[in-house]
């Protein structure tokens, strides 16, 4: 009997593992978000006609910060949420990285609003929108609400 015991504790944890490991969707963006760069591109909620998009210049600018490693840029007709990845050493300057950006932005796009947050959850928050605007699991009008969302959790950290 005691023979039969390590064995059945070795089938207990490899039914635990692959049963887990199945569970889950490992095809989307957003589940390798955090363990890799996805650089998703920029998108643009709700646009007019009188409404230029600078998602890509934004994302051009950013790429000339090198502590900046990932983007995920989300733009609306009047704001633009920037969520952003620093590389590992550079994390004791983030308040710095933050502050360079935003200034770098607002002086050259004077007309739009920026929100700029280095936080996973609003990183993750963009990539999923982003994700369900392309495969067109919701509208502009719940992307738009989704948008609203993802402010409001970014001045809630803040």
């Amino acid at each position: 009997m005691r023979r039969y015991i390590p064995f059945f504790m070795m089938m207990f944890l490899l039914m635990s593992v692959t049963g887990c490991a199945l569970n889950k969707k490992r095809t989307e963006e957003s589940s390798y978000a955090l363990l890799k760069t996805t650089q998703p591109t920029p998108i643009v909620i709700k646009k007019s006609k009188k409404h230029q998009v600078v998602g890509d210049k934004i994302e051009r600018d950013i790429e000339e910060i090198p502590a900046i490693y990932d983007t995920a840029i989300v733009e609306n007709e009047k704001r633009v949420i920037v969520a952003y990845k620093v590389r590992h050493l550079q994390r004791f300057n983030m308040r710095k990285i933050e502050k360079k950006l935003n200034k770098k932005l607002e002086s050259r796009y004077p007309k739009k609003q920026f929100i700029v947050s280095s936080d996973y959850k609003i990183f993750l928050e963009a990539v999923r929108l982003k994700e369900a605007l392309q495969s067109g699991e919701i509208s502009k009008k719940e992307a738009e609400k989704r948008f609203k969302k993802i402010i409001s959790l970014s001045s809630e950290l803040t």
